[in-house]
């Protein structure tokens, strides 16, 4: 696992924000192995100092925080980073069209003597003081969505109806995701919106993009990590770039590799092939594990 903070002191994040990330994990320390167990491992690093900056503050002032943007900029990876750099326990809530706002608070259940309350992820969080990470918070219906306003504003408590009331632990943030334009996907609500700070994520620079497979990959050449970065945003799919890597790095041919993981998953043939052909004119069909790591 990476030391996140070290990683920040390097990137030159700004040393006032990480003490402020510092106090913040003596204040709220992961309580016990259950707490412990939902911090996330951090195998992949967000590169972008602005970004983390933005993000580091929004968090320490209370606020609850909204990624932006397409595919590649790497909201997730941020999310991820951010309950680990604060360690604090994450519940990952994917939003699809059919949630309801008993699958996100909870509902009545019977434990075969007894009906009982189930906490949902949302109810869980709130409790525990995790971070929420709602993944592509714009696929569910607002009326779903309705249920989180109360934990998100001022009033910081969630009222389930038939029980009590419960406050918002203090160290609880909830890290919402969003893609525009994707099938599913609907506007958000502004009420809810505006319950967050936002953040645009900018596309990761080919800079920023070598320093990750560097880090990702340490044994890759030099030379052929540039070709791999050189792959211009219109073929990028980040998650799929670092599979093919990974597949080469098992004897995959790198033209299969990619095929497999980056092509292959724009089923439209013309721009698939307009795709292939950036790719071609970068990385050789045949490059082999020999030649991708020395």
């Amino acid at each position: 696992m990476t030391d996140i903070i070290e990683f920040l002191k390097k990137e030159g994040v700004s040393s006032d924000l990480l003490e402020g990330v510092s106090a913040f994990r003596a204040a709220y320390p992961a309580d016990g192995e259950k707490q412990e167990g939902r911090v996330p491992l951090t195998d992949i690093l967000y590169y972008g100092k602005k970004v983390w900056e933005e993000a580091l503050a929004a968090l320490l002032a209370g606020k609850n925080l909204l990624l932006c943007g397409p595919k590649a900029t790497g909201k997730n990876v941020l999310a991820d980073d951010l309950a680990s750099c604060f360690h604090r326990p994450a519940w990952n809530i994917s939003f699809h069209i059919s949630m309801d706002a008993s699958w996100l608070i909870g509902a009545d259940t019977f434990d075969g003597n007894r009906v009982v309350f189930r906490p949902g992820p949302v109810w869980l969080c709130a409790k525990e003081g995790g971070f929420g990470i709602l993944d592509e918070v714009n696929m569910a219906r607002n009326e779903a969505l309705a249920v989180l306003h109360s934990a998100l504003d001022h009033r910081r408590m969630i009222d389930v109806p038939g029980y009590e009331k419960i406050d918002v632990h203090p160290a609880a943030r909830f890290i919402g995701t969003m893609n525009y334009g994707y099938a599913g996907t609907r506007d958000l609500n502004e009420a809810l919106s505006s319950r967050f700070v936002i953040l645009q994520m900018p596309t990761i620079s080919e800079t920023d993009l070598e320093r990750l497979l560097a880090a990702r990959f340490p044994g890759m050449k030099g030379k052929i990590r540039s070709q791999f970065a050189e792959i211009s945003e219109r073929a990028l799919d980040l998650r799929g770039l670092l599979d093919a890597i990974a597949l080469t790095e098992k004897g995959i041919k790198a033209g299969d590799a990619l095929e497999m993981c980056v092509v292959n998953k724009t089923f439209d043939k013309y721009e698939r092939s307009l795709i292939r052909d950036v790719i071609g004119a970068r990385i050789p069909a045949d490059l082999g594990r020999n030649e991708i790591f020395g």
